[in-house]
């Protein structure tokens, strides 16, 4: 029964991420007003407002209004219910369940958050640094595999927060150094500084190395989602229109033309890194790494 009720609570969580995600971009509370229809602004009841069910029984549209409910609402409420499920199981009735379950919560908003409107707020990156560090006194992200050596006198509490830092260090820097790399080469901005904050936020989780992982493999899975895109929008003629039209004023081939607008579509990096981060801490243990003994002891 433990998994159905972690379920449950998941989903309701996931309600309130949905709140999150659709406000803080915008500057709005998260507490107040009541939850409403985006469009007609008529408070939502609360039998209108169970988490999946509600929006499978008004057939994704306003009971007043009738226009279309997005179905991101019960998409994320479903996902979150099935992230606590994982958690409970791969961590148990443990500390880290609530460090992790944290952790995925403020992923899913970024993740979400940044594929909606480009954006990742600086109020849920600074949050989580703050709550990694709090949970690093008692969780060593990595186990301080660096610098342990070298501070053996500090208070235990404290190396766990040195290694947090450590990792909140390395991540930030490590992006920022490829995003001023990147603009050096391309003469324009390939990223954010939200990204880099949220690299800080995800080194203070993981420490060092899962704040390398995490670069690593968001990067590569940006570079084959954003290749696969090109790909598509060039075959299914994404703004062949522009292209024939500049075409006809001499600036180019049509095949050209497209190709290059093609390869202006910029796709949201804090997403594929949220995504790596949470295959970093659920997967890739699964498939034999060990990446931060710190925790992973905790597994039952």
């Amino acid at each position: 029964m433990i998994p159905f009720f972690f379920f449950l609570f998941g989903i309701v969580i996931g309600s309130f991420l949905n709140v999150c995600i659709s406000r803080i971009p915008e500057g709005e509370s998260i507490i107040s007003p009541a939850s409403h229809c985006p469009r007609c602004q008529t408070p939502i009841k609360p039998h209108d407002n169970i988490p999946v069910l509600s929006w499978i029984l008004l057939r994704g549209k306003c009971r007043n209004c009738h226009l279309p409910i997005s179905p991101m609402y019960p998409i994320v409420e479903f996902l979150t219910g099935l992230f606590f499920v994982l958690t409970c199981y791969t961590f148990g009735l443990t500390l880290p369940t609530f460090k992790f379950l944290i952790f995925g919560c403020l992923m899913i908003i970024l993740i979400v958050t940044d594929i909606r409107v480009r954006l990742l707020p600086d109020v849920v990156n600074w949050f989580g640094f703050g709550i990694a560090l709090a949970f690093a006194t008692q969780i060593p992200p990595d186990r301080l595999s660096l610098l342990g050596p070298y501070i053996r006198q500090v208070p235990a509490m404290m190396k766990g927060v040195l290694d947090a830092l450590m990792g909140a260090a390395v991540g930030s820097l490590f992006l920022w150094g490829a995003a001023m790399l990147y603009k050096l080469v391309r003469k324009r901005d390939g990223m954010g500084m939200g990204d880099v904050k949220m690299m800080a936020m995800v080194g203070a989780f993981l420490g060092i190395r899962g704040a390398f992982l995490t670069i690593l493999i968001g990067t590569f899975l940006g570079s084959i989602v954003g290749l696969g895109m090109v790909s598509f929008l060039y075959l299914f003629g994404w703004q062949r229109d522009l292209a024939e039209r500049a075409h006809r004023r001499g600036l180019g081939s049509v095949t050209a033309l497209r190709c290059a607008l093609a390869a202006q579509y910029q796709l949201p990096l804090g997403s594929f890194l949220g995504i790596a981060a949470l295959l970093i801490v659920y997967a890739l243990p699964w498939l034999g790494f060990t990446l931060s003994p710190g925790y992973l002891d905790y597994r039952p």
